[in-house]
């Protein structure tokens, strides 16, 4: 009786110091989960270097990042993703208040639909829209090209693109708002 007592007393010690060092963890992201929903491919993209071209049907009109005037920010989601859904609040708030300076173009990237079961559709991607109220524009790539040239390894991606075509900010997982907007300003 007294051997099973220290057994639940020590699992419960354990439980509880794996808990203080995930919050403990947990704050030192800003509190933001940085972690990423694994993605299929990585793509060639890289920081630095010249971005590979790209052309996209939005909700709002077609874009081409060889016809881009402004810079450009990207991202790559999946409509299943829930760090992809919460970042969607994020990505309004900037879409607000740089769509006159900045293009705002997301692209689907994953094969699979918002219920993790049935293959992802344009008509998915507009459920998803209208679910999370995405006010930017919004692209669904069924040949996944996007996805290809720009996938980190995780969801949602995101890049930002200058007006000379260079990739000046490229990372994967839930982002702050600062860090999106001081990649943002530094390519104004």
């Amino acid at each position: 009786m007294m051997n099973d007592r220290r057994i639940w007393i020590g699992i419960t010690v354990v439980v509880v110091a794996i808990g203080i060092l995930w919050a403990i963890r947990y704050a030192n992201t800003g509190g933001v989960n940085r972690n990423a929903t694994q993605a299929p491919v990585v793509g060639t993209a890289q920081q630095g270097q010249k971005a590979p071209e790209f052309a996209a049907a939005t909700n709002k009109g077609y874009f081409d990042l060889a016809k881009a005037t402004k810079p450009v920010f990207l991202e790559v989601f999946a409509t299943w993703c829930p760090h992809c859904q919460r970042e969607t609040a994020i990505i309004d708030k900037l879409y607000a208040q740089y769509k006159d300076r900045v293009d705002f173009v997301a692209v689907s990237g994953h094969q699979t639909g918002m219920d993790g079961q049935t293959p992802s559709s344009p008509q998915d991607v507009l459920n998803y829209v209208q679910r999370f109220n995405a006010q930017y524009p919004v692209a669904y790539d069924g040949s996944l090209d996007v996805a290809h040239k720009y996938l980190q390894g995780g969801f949602p991606t995101l890049a930002v693109i200058d007006r000379g075509k260079t990739i000046t900010y490229l990372s994967s997982g839930e982002t702050t708002y600062a860090e999106l907007n001081d990649a943002i300003k530094s390519a104004l």
